[in-house]
């Protein structure tokens, strides 16, 4: 037998007795263990169901925008519904029962939907950031879901190129499998040079992308409250004249900082009939309102950022530093803790990301309240009267 092929048997002989040994559970943790599993698998198929269900009941979330919400929904729900249910066995007997042909399902499906998570959260926040930085020529392109459906379907794709074919064919080019019979895992699973190529991808080019699209909607925003002072400073110093009911040229008496308060007042859909005459009440409420609104963007990508990294930086760090050490220099219980820690943001994200948008919660409420939406009989009648 060769060097490379003792190594590798011991490898795998390692991960097997580490997998064996740390997956005994006594009584009350395999009902603790079980009861939390279950309880994710609850929340992560109910809160993602409510967000499918959600554009089905209204209509009105059918925009370019909602629909980089629904992907992700989708990716995180079949998390729920099909792998953790089939890994809780798993995990808690150690040892595989359902055959090659379902663990290699498994596994491409796993990788594929966290994935496609993960790439659904990028597809998000660059979205967000067109919106702010690029207001006028991105509301007028919501309509254009054809385009919001090509760029999901570029999500799928590239999240199953990334670990699909590998799952499936490195037995193949290797020509045997390292796996043995009661076990489930990736025939890659020791070679750090794929899982750190993999990794660039899935995880460290989304998160500098995402933290990308945040500090620059975080820098947009100073500097159209910069605008907003100037704008302001410059309102008060017409509304004298305002107030005696003279029309106020805007490329005259307001110069630059009330252009500005022009553009604010058009993306805000708040601007005056007039093309020559502002009204200076009118722009003022244009501002704080579009400020207001690009602030929360901002704080939400903040929180999106924080817990993105959370999530999934310490099981793509451990993943890499385990294969390239054969997994002798990391207990396997800490792989699994990083491991239920991707599948905890798939129940994060329902929270994390439709429940901060108000047409999301107008459309939970309709589902889980339908009552408060219903009009009384006696008021339809008194308004026909």
């Amino acid at each position: 037998m060769s060097e490379e092929q003792t190594d590798s048997n011991s490898s795998v002989y390692y991960f097997d007795s580490a997998v064996q040994s740390s997956l005994v559970f006594s009584g009350p943790i395999f009902v603790i263990l079980m009861m939390m599993m279950v309880t994710l698998v609850v929340v992560i198929v109910l809160g993602n169901a409510l967000v499918i269900l959600a554009f089905k009941v209204d209509k009105s979330l059918r925009r370019q925008c909602n629909y980089y919400f629904l992907n992700l929904a989708v990716s995180d729900f079949l998390v729920g519904a099909f792998c953790i249910p089939v890994y809780i066995p798993y995990i808690l007997t150690g040892r595989w029962t359902l055959g090659r042909g379902l663990c290699k399902l498994w596994l491409v499906m796993d990788y594929l939907l966290c994935s496609a998570s993960v790439f659904s959260i990028v597809l998000i926040s660059y979205d967000r950031f067109l919106s702010v930085t690029r207001a006028v020529s991105y509301r007028a392109r919501q309509r254009m879901t054809h385009q919001a459906i090509i760029k999901m379907i570029g999500v799928w794709v590239l999240a199953f190129v990334l670990y699909g074919p590998a799952i499936i064919f490195w037995e193949l080019a290797v020509g045997r499998s390292r796996v043995p019979k009661d076990e489930c895992f990736a025939e890659f699973y020791y070679s750090w040079y794929f899982l750190l190529s993999a990794s660039m991808l899935e995880f460290f080019s989304p998160f500098i992308s995402v933290a990308f699209f945040n500090l620059s909607i975080y820098l947009s925003i100073r500097r159209r409250r910069f605008h907003s002072r100037e704008a302001q400073l410059h309102l008060q110093m017409s509304e004298p004249a305002s107030a005696q009911g003279e029309g106020i040229p805007l490329s005259h008496n307001w110069g630059f900082g009330m252009k500005l308060a022009v553009k604010g007042s058009i993306h805000s859909q708040t601007s005056s009939p007039s093309l020559g005459k502002l009204d200076p009440s009118t722009s003022r409420a244009a501002q704080p309102s579009r400020l207001s609104r690009d602030k929360k963007i901002a704080k939400s990508l903040a929180i999106i950022v924080c817990v993105f990294a959370i999530c999934w930086a310490p099981y793509t760090l451990l993943m890499i530093i385990r294969a390239a050490c054969r997994g002798r220099c990391i207990q396997h219980h800490w792989y699994e803790v990083t491991f239920w820690l991707l599948w905890l943001n798939s129940a994060i994200n329902p929270f994390l990301y439709p429940l901060c948008h108000s047409s999301f919660r107008r459309a939970f409420s309709k589902i889980l309240c339908p009552k408060r939406h219903t009009t009384p009989p006696s008021s339809v009648l008194r308004a026909g009267q």
